[in-house]
């Protein structure tokens, strides 16, 4: 407005009155190319009296917490503005860790992972609970498949996965895991986890902390299932779930995928034809105990109990479980077979087990009154026995 007054011919003074400002900033403005700003004069900041020590022990520890680097300098002011000047110069010593561009060639790798759907799920029991499911995705054609699994255990984790690779048809070259507990932990795989691998001609690759390219196309599925798939969806058990996602990931794999340009499902029958076939033998996976079935006529399988036969009380029994399922045998004969329940702590009860547990005890103590109203009989025994068994005839001794 300065300048187009001026440049019309108004003078500077008229300029002020007119505008109610003062002829030196009428001045300023007509002799400036932008529009006045505020500019604070430049003083020297209280970290800068820290700053040396701060950078001698950057020198020595790179990583050190910004907090710990205050009480070492003695630093009294603000912790924000202490982070901000630290996080500054932090940069210059940090040592260089650069990515490489991953290429996923067909049937290499699957990335696996566990996702926690933000929303409980009813159980059994009436309670609700996070359960974990497992995802695994092909890296070359990022075609994903998942289900719901009761706990993180190895038993149940490998359950899982070998469901996922039944339902894929194939095995890939490479399962890629990222410090899972039941799978295992740095350089070292969980009990049972060997020999899976070994099965399936597979490796089981753990990644070191601090590596998110290397399993980055399965996380970024995780974020996709929460903002595309769980919006607007009520699940009205771990089974309703799994029906509801499978139905999904149909859809969701006919996607095209932005970073590859194509769709899941065209590239599966080439990502498909590089992988490993699925093993001749079935695999003896899940939970397997032998104990002893004592009177109270129940095994314990992951915090709940299950019923058995009480004909078996006494004897070994072997309990076999899955994702589904939990069967009890004795020798060889099935003694209780159960659909596996995922709340914890409940008690599993066949009717046939209770009404058999009733004759049993019925039938023990009846056969226990008859014995205490004979115990009189068993006692008397004929004396001569006694002298024929010490020799002692007619009074002499032979």
């Amino acid at each position: 407005m300065i300048r187009r007054l001026d440049a019309e011919g108004v003078s500077k003074a008229q300029i002020a009155r007119r505008l109610g400002i003062s002829r030196t900033t009428v001045t300023k403005a007509v002799a400036s190319d932008r529009p006045p700003r505020y500019r604070r004069t430049p003083v020297e900041s209280s970290f800068v009296m820290f700053e040396p020590r701060v950078r001698a022990l950057l020198r020595l520890t790179p990583d050190m917490p910004a907090t710990v680097l205050a009480e070492r300098v003695g630093w009294k002011g603000s912790i924000t503005w202490f982070r901000q000047n630290v996080k500054r110069i932090r940069v210059e010593y940090l040592p260089a860790d650069p990515s490489d561009r991953l290429e996923w060639l067909a049937g290499d790798a699957a990335q696996c992972d566990l996702w926690f759907p933000p929303r409980k799920i009813g159980l059994e029991d009436g309670t609700a609970r996070l359960l974990p499911v497992l995802v695994m995705t092909c890296a070359h054609s990022r075609f994903t498949l998942g289900r719901m699994i009761p706990t993180r255990t190895t038993e149940d984790l490998l359950l899982g996965m070998w469901s996922l690779l039944q339902h894929l048809g194939r095995v890939p070259r490479r399962l890629i895991w990222d410090n899972e507990a039941g799978i295992g932990r740095g350089k070292r795989l969980a009990d049972g986890v060997t020999a899976f691998a070994g099965t399936l001609a597979t490796r089981i690759v753990l990644l070191p902390p601090r590596d998110p390219e290397s399993k980055g196309v399965v996380e970024r599925r995780n974020g996709w299932f929460e903002t595309s798939f769980m919006p607007g969806r009520d699940f009205a058990s771990p089974h309703d779930f799994n029906a509801q996602f499978t139905d999904w990931l149909a859809v969701g794999n006919a996607r095209v995928v932005r970073t590859i340009k194509a769709r899941p499902v065209d590239l599966l029958e080439a990502d498909r034809a590089g992988m490993l076939g699925l093993p001749p033998v079935p695999l003896h996976l899940g939970w397997h105990h032998r104990i002893r079935l004592g009177r109270d006529y129940y095994v314990r399988l992951d915090s709940s109990d299950y019923s058995v036969d009480p004909h078996a009380i006494g004897r070994f029994v072997d309990i076999h479980a899955d994702l589904d399922w939990v069967r009890v045998r004795c020798g060889g004969r099935l003694v209780a077979d159960h659909g596996r329940v995922w709340a914890r702590g409940m008690t599993v009860t066949d009717p046939s087990h209770v009404t058999a547990a009733k004759a049993l005890r019925a039938d023990f103590q009846t056969r226990h009154a008859t014995d205490r109203r004979t115990g009189d009989d068993l006692l008397v025994r004929d004396l001569g026995d006694y002298d024929r068994a010490f020799g002692i005839i007619d009074g002499q001794v032979s």
